[in-house]
């Protein structure tokens, strides 16, 4: 399962469904049940955030594995048509039966999340996901398409390799609400899922946009820069060539992993990043770089210290108070510009 904290519909499901587990299979004790927690390449939670996930005494009773890409035991399942090695924690793969449970929802890269993916990318090695990551450069991988993502389709592939035997997937709402509850085949799941997430996100335009003023909505998804810059991938399907983007975030964190800035700041143009990316393979989500080269960026933080833009700007990015930036886009624009409001920018999707 996933490891974000914040996932309470999520982590409400394992409790009912490892109780369900042991009164159809009474011969099955707990020590025979193993949950992992599916960090991927992201850094493993801190006991706050595990003893969350393990809220309920039927989930402490279970084996319980934080998987950590650079050091679990692995098990090997071979190599997708794309090449991706598929090493999968053999926690899991060895496991005689295998559930993933996670959330469907719009994704700037894999088109959805949910399915296959918090087994075959959160539990994968970190060879076996950089090298799916390296994929997003192949037209088209974004959010809301999946039939035809190469991203998508290599980590669908893998989990068939891995012989995945059941997903639970939930949908939520702006509120994050469950509005819809699936499970089954993780590839049946996430067709579901993806019809009813452009039911609940999906939002249909004629034209783009000069500027778009947007939300990050709430936490985790704009507890720092590197999680708000997710959306930028999202809202670049909005907005027209050369257009702005002011995007309100709280930054409660603000840069996130010093990975972002580590990796980000040497260089001097986005551009370049992308090229460094596509030589030595994936390290961050640098097509985030690669989408600033388009967009001028502004946040607001809830501490707007000198430093704070500073760092920005080394980030490609620029910290600016909301209404001076946007009286200043609009007074610049030639004639009257198309401007677009989006209050809940990392799920909502355009097409």
């Amino acid at each position: 399962m996933p490891d974000d904290p914040q996932s309470a519909s999520v982590r409400a499901l394992l409790p009912n469904m490892i109780e369900q587990l042991f009164q159809s299979l009474p011969h099955i004790d707990s020590t025979s049940v193993t949950v992992i927690i599916a960090s991927g390449l992201k850094t493993h939670p801190d006991r706050e955030t595990i003893d969350k996930i393990l809220s309920s005494n039927i989930v402490r009773s279970c084996n319980v594995v934080v998987h950590v890409a650079d050091d679990a035991r692995m098990k090997d399942f071979g190599t997708t048509c794309q090449g991706t090695p598929v090493r999968i924690n053999a926690a899991f793969g060895e496991a005689d039966y295998k559930i993933v449970i996670g959330v469907v929802q719009p994704h700037q890269f894999f088109g959805f999340t949910g399915g296959a993916k918090d087994a075959v990318i959160g539990c994968a090695s970190a060879e076996s996901i950089r090298h799916n990551h390296r994929l997003i450069n192949k037209i088209p991988s974004q959010a809301s398409k999946f039939g035809d993502n190469p991203m998508r389709k290599d980590l669908d592939e893998a989990g068939r390799m891995v012989g995945i035997d059941f997903a639970v997937n939930v949908v939520l709402n702006t509120d994050r609400e469950v509005v819809r509850v699936l499970a089954g085949n993780p590839e049946y799941v996430i067709q579901q899922g993806a019809a009813t997430c452009a039911a609940v996100y999906g939002i249909e335009i004629d034209r783009k946009f000069d500027i778009i003023l947007a939300s990050c909505a709430y936490s985790p998804k704009d507890i720092s820069i590197y999680q708000a810059s997710k959306s930028f991938h999202l809202l670049s399907h909005a907005i027209k060539h050369g257009g702005k983007i002011l995007l309100l975030a709280a930054l409660q964190e603000d840069l996130g992993e010093n990975l972002y800035f580590d990796y980000i700041c040497p260089f001097a143009e986005p551009e370049k990043v992308r090229k460094d990316f596509m030589h030595f393979g994936h390290t961050i989500g640098a097509r985030i770089a690669d989408v600033f080269g388009g967009l001028l960026a502004a946040y607001e933080a809830d501490d707007m210290r000198d430093s704070d833009s500073g760092i920005m700007e080394h980030c490609h990015l620029r910290a600016a108070e909301p209404s001076t930036i946007m009286e200043e886009w609009v007074n610049d624009f030639e004639g009257t510009p198309q401007v677009a409001v989006i209050p809940h920018a990392t799920t909502t999707y355009f097409y």
